[in-house]
């Protein structure tokens, strides 16, 4: 490749010395869990709460998603904020969510996605999840993506909204390092000067899918209703981010968004995510060969 641009974000020396295992191999290599393909020809959806909030809630929602056509449920136990601050309706299950998660598993058969924050967690997260989700905060806490990494586990490494590429690759360099191939890349929004709407915090990259099948070989997911933090804007950021070469999409779903314990701006209800998955499904046939 030609350094048209030297010093700005990847070049060809970086492609070589910095991040060899992360480099394009000339093709995606997909990423197999449970049957479910990553890189393929098809596009899995994940899709789930933002945040479990109670067993009857999550095994639900695990239904209604799995027949709407996701591949993998999403649901975080343990969540991180912004700000330290948490009240009656802003908050974590913890390890109890971790049980419940467990139990939609065995009631839907999906597979599960949930945030790994802290080491000490490890095992007993390891117990329910199928993937490990690296939130974007914790993109460059190379002790837990090593330790993530010998797991052996799937691993879903978000982008931190202030990364480039070129940082976020090199995170995704200590993973395979460590001889962990699992690995799903996952844009979640950049920081920008102006959202278009005061909730809205962040923009989705959709430049970054063709960047990441440019210089990398690593499945790409798109997570646009953390891009967005605003429910209407999701599925045509969804569209588009699968007609620009995305592998799979992550989506918030809640059965009744606005009650949501974290960001009820974003979710989907069930009809909406039905409606969405049909959508995604249709643009990939368009897109790419079944």
């Amino acid at each position: 490749m030609n350094n048209i641009f030297p010093g700005k974000d990847i070049s060809d020396e970086d492609l070589i010395s910095k991040i060899p295992l992360s480099a394009s191999k000339g093709f995606t290599q997909p990423v197999t869990v449970g049957g479910v393909t990553f890189g393929g020809a098809e596009v899995p959806i994940v899709a789930g709460p933002n945040t479990v909030e109670s067993e009857e809630m999550i095994v639900e929602i695990a239904k209604e998603v799995q027949l709407a056509g996701a591949k993998v449920l999403r649901g975080g136990a343990f969540k991180p904020l912004t700000f330290p601050y948490r009240s009656s309706t802003y908050r974590e299950a913890g390890s109890i969510g971790l049980e419940w998660l467990a139990s939609a598993k065995v009631e839907s058969s999906l597979l599960v996605a949930t945030e790994i924050i802290d080491i000490r967690d490890m095992e007993k997260v390891c117990e329910v999840a199928d993937f490990l989700q690296i939130g974007s905060r914790n993109m460059q806490n190379f002790p837990l993506l090593i330790e993530s990494a010998r797991t052996g586990k799937a691993i879903i490494l978000k982008r931190h909204y202030g990364s480039s590429l070129r940082d976020w690759l090199g995170a995704a360099e200590y993973i395979l390092n460590e001889g962990n191939h699992n690995l799903i890349l996952c844009e979640r929004g950049v920081a920008a000067p102006h959202t278009h709407k005061q909730t809205s915090r962040f923009l989705i990259d959709i430049q970054v899918i063709p960047a990441v099948h440019e210089f990398s070989h690593l499945p790409i997911m798109a997570d646009p209703s953390h891009a967005s933090f605003w429910q209407p804007w999701v599925s045509p950021l969804a569209c588009a981010a699968v007609a620009a070469g995305a592998d799979s999409v992550m989506l918030e779903v809640h059965p009744n968004p606005r009650e949501a314990w974290v960001d009820p701006l974003q979710a989907l209800n069930y009809s909406e995510f039905e409606t969405l998955s049909r959508k995604i499904q249709q643009i990939a046939k368009l897109t790419r060969e079944f």
